[in-house]
């Protein structure tokens, strides 16, 4: 499995205006070509998302379907979210509950 964690500076208002559009994030991130698992996380300074796909394709494809969702549906705030810091590699293991 493969996983990219993007970690973003943003205020609040960009977390308000995601809010409501989640489930449409989800739905788009479940598309994405081996699909595992899907985190949109608040985080003290802005947000993170991890995505976890079978391979390195599906990881790729999610950084192209985010930038996306980003252009598409934050229209009044994405002005004030940083460039993401992005992080990917191979899964070691999985653990959950």
């Amino acid at each position: 499995m493969h996983v990219v964690i993007r970690t973003y500076t943003a205020p609040a208002d960009v977390i308000e205006e995601a809010r409501p559009k989640l489930a449409h994030l989800e739905q788009t991130m479940r598309a994405l070509p081996g699909f595992v698992a899907y985190y949109f996380v608040e985080t003290e300074d802005g947000l993170a998302t991890i995505t976890v796909t079978e391979d390195k394709a599906g990881t790729q494809a999610s950084m192209e379907q985010a930038a996306t969702w980003v252009q598409e549906n934050l229209t009044q705030t994405r002005a004030s979210l940083t460039a993401p810091t992005v992080t990917r590699g191979e899964a070691l293991i999985a653990a959950t509950h």
